[in-house]
């Protein structure tokens, strides 16, 4: 009985394979572009606001 609790317990390891990607790993670099193109709008309207307090 325990001759055969050792072998369901050795057919049930988990096994854990590292490979190397086929294809590049790329970054997408847009996210600084759309971070200052945010930051110009909103001093535009931050200037908007102060040279026309009622607009809104």
């Amino acid at each position: 009985m325990a001759g055969l609790a050792a072998l369901v317990l050795a057919a049930c390891q988990p096994t854990v394979k590292v490979e190397a990607p086929d294809k590049p790993i790329v970054i997408n670099l847009n996210i600084k572009i759309e971070q200052e193109v945010r930051i110009k709008i909103e001093k535009d309207v931050d200037e908007l606001m102060k040279s026309k307090p009622g607009l809104f």
